[in-house]
């Protein structure tokens, strides 16, 4: 929901923001900046977790803004210039005003407001069913300078299109680390090495030419062979600076007070999952250059935002973990002077409507992001931050601004297409081939397509 976790705090986009989501049964319209929170006040409600927190962007575009409660350490950042807010981004096939979007033949992304369709809209500009992602496009073009290509795209969270390229295949990976087949640490089956490497011949061989028994083979040799490469690079997570060694029993992620939070629904620390695969990042992102890596891209995954309903609580405990994710990864690469080498950006299927159901918000299409590096222009919120307009209670329409649609809905104003070229500027892409990787580019400006958010 980004409408609660960045927000503009001028007089009147905040007297819009409060008669927008201040009904009933349950208010979400967070309090302004500076109320103390009530210990007493029911958990992850907005009286419990106090006032918005204050940020001063270098270019206020005459206007106030601030951001979640929870997000602390984002605020932090943002006021040390290592952390960017980049507003109103979506999936845009052209440039699309209010009044464009009404016209029936106006050209828009298909399938809007459907999870499915606009995840893969956001990783690969098609609804779902795309096989190929602009992560994966970058790792196509950029692949030949890794000394490992199969480590060029890689998931701690499962399959993602993102990552998928037309050569390039991603490397999933487990928070713990890749995945043995077969045999242990010692590369041992039952004791034995004799037996380890006899399962490792039947996987990886073929006994006849079948295509997709040649196929799972080379899977296997590659998932084998990466997984022996890592062994002797990767490593542990008890060094520092990835986790806290325990002083006694084994290591367990789970326990690892690094990579717990504060619930803010218990006021117990809690796991981290974003944190455990944030740490897995890191630690192959530090193994990276003794493998001959020089360019790669990851994919860690936080859910749970479809916030329909109980959005006090759900939102406030995803905050809280939003936050402490990315304060334990901007730790983690500092200590390893790795800050500048590392950009961090979030995405999301899409943003969710102004306008409240009662206890929660519905499918919107713009949203805000956030971008986290040493390389990153930071202090700064980067296109201009929507029009918050008052609601037409005859239609339910936003007639007052140019932003918002139905349900104070964000009409997108920076692309996917333009968010992604940025980052793949920095990256190392040329101009030349940011067309074939971001298919709509084109249709927008050139003087936009970088937003200006990464520098060198």
């Amino acid at each position: 929901d980004a409408m609660n976790t960045v927000l503009a705090t001028d007089a009147e986009s905040w007297k819009n923001y409060v008669a927008a989501r201040q009904q009933a049964p349950e208010s979400i319209a967070l309090l302004p900046a500076g109320t103390p929170a009530m210990a007493s006040a029911v958990a992850g409600s907005p009286q419990r977790l106090g006032g918005v927190l204050p940020i001063v962007p270098l270019h206020s575009q005459g206007r106030g803004f601030a951001l979640h409660p929870q997000l602390g350490t984002v605020q932090s950042l943002f006021q040390q210039q290592r952390l960017a807010v980049v507003a109103n981004v979506g999936p845009l096939l052209l440039p699309t005003s209010k009044a464009q979007y009404l016209l029936p033949r106006h050209p828009r992304p298909p399938q809007l407001f459907s999870h499915n369709d606009q995840q893969n809209a956001w990783q690969a500009f098609q609804p779902e069913g795309a096989q190929v992602g602009w992560g994966g496009r970058m790792g196509d073009l950029l692949a030949a300078n890794n000394g490992v290509s199969a480590l060029t795209a890689i998931s701690t969270a499962g399959n993602a299109v993102w990552l998928s390229g037309n050569a390039v295949r991603q490397y999933q990976m487990g928070t713990t680390g890749p995945v043995r087949l077969g045999s242990d640490a010692t590369g041992r089956l039952f004791g034995s090495l004799e037996v380890a490497a006899a399962l490792q011949r039947v996987v990886s061989g073929t006994r006849s030419g079948h295509a997709m028994e040649a196929d799972l083979a080379a899977v296997a040799r590659r998932s084998i062979d990466v997984e022996q490469r890592l062994r002797g690079t990767l490593k542990a997570a008890i060094d520092a600076p990835f986790g806290t060694a325990p002083a006694s029993g084994s290591y367990n992620q789970a326990t690892d007070p690094r990579l717990m939070y504060g619930n803010p629904l218990t006021g117990q620390a809690a796991a981290n999952n974003l944190a455990q695969q944030l740490q897995m990042v890191a630690r192959m992102v530090d193994a990276g250059p003794g493998l001959g890596m020089r360019r790669q891209v990851f994919f860690v995954n936080l859910g749970g935002f479809d916030t329909h309903d109980q959005q006090n609580r759900n939102h406030a405990d995803l905050m809280a973990r939003l936050d402490h994710g990315l304060a334990y990864f901007d730790a983690t690469l500092g200590a390893l002077g790795l800050r500048q080498q590392v950009t961090t950006f979030t995405a999301s299927d899409f943003g969710r409507s102004f306008t409240s159901n009662g206890d929660g918000t519905d499918h919107g299409w713009g949203g805000h992001h956030v971008v986290m590096g040493g390389a990153v222009h930071g202090g700064d919120v980067y296109g201009r931050f929507p029009v918050l307009g008052s609601r037409n209670a005859a239609n339910n329409g936003f007639d007052s601004s140019p932003d918002q649609l139905s349900n104070g809905v964000l009409l997108p104003a920076i692309s996917v297409d333009q968010y992604g070229a940025t980052l793949a500027r920095w990256f190392g892409m040329t101009r030349g081939v940011l067309g074939d990787v971001f298919p709509h580019l084109n249709q927008f400006n050139a003087s936009a397509h970088d937003l200006g958010f990464m520098g060198g």
